[in-house]
């Protein structure tokens, strides 16, 4: 008997359970709206998905394009519907205590012009790092969602502008008129 127990508590053990809370996919490195594309199909219950990238270089301007569910059906709405931006901490672990919110959470809003459909953006400037794009919500029925992420990198700023700059071309335009007149 306690064989027979042992045997069944291994093979619940070893059977793949439905993970509501996993890495779904790398979006890599600067991810550009080509290979920023994400999707999942959470199904019904509740679900924690994360999207991973690094941003390297200067600062980037991240985009979250859109985040869309369109549900055919009303069972497959996906209630208390979020997005958010988050750091990796220092122990590079994904979904850690010590990782930091810098975007959202965003709900999202029903769309504009598509009927049965739910939408959320968002945008930030971020410095150089490891980062998740996390969604979370209770899906109903055959729920699910698609969007894109993207990056941009941030132009440095250009030597001499600024109020500096300004003050250094008004001296030189007010010198070059008295040396002309």
């Amino acid at each position: 008997m306690t064989k027979l127990l042992f045997g069944i508590a291994l093979m619940l053990f070893l059977i793949p359970q439905a993970t509501h809370g996993a890495i779904v996919a790398d979006l890599g490195i600067n991810p550009t709206s080509s290979q920023g594309a994400f999707s999942s199909d959470p199904g019904g219950g509740a679900f924690e998905d994360q999207f991973t990238f690094q941003l390297v270089g200067g600062p980037q301007f991240l985009t979250i394009g859109s985040v869309t569910n369109v549900f055919p059906d009303a069972t497959d709405f996906i209630t208390n519907f979020q997005a958010a931006v988050w750091t990796v901490g220092a122990d590079g672990i994904v979904n850690n205590a010590d990782d930091q919110i810098v975007i959202g959470p965003v709900v999202t809003t029903p769309c504009p012009t598509v009927p049965s459909c739910q939408i959320a953006s968002g945008s930030a400037v971020l410095d150089p790092g490891n980062f998740y794009l996390e969604f979370t919500g209770v899906g109903g029925g055959t729920s699910g969602y698609g969007g894109n992420l993207a990056t941009f990198a941030v132009p440095s700023p250009i030597l001499g502008a600024g109020l500096p700059g300004l003050i250094l071309l008004l001296g030189g335009m007010l010198g070059w008129r008295r040396f002309r007149g």
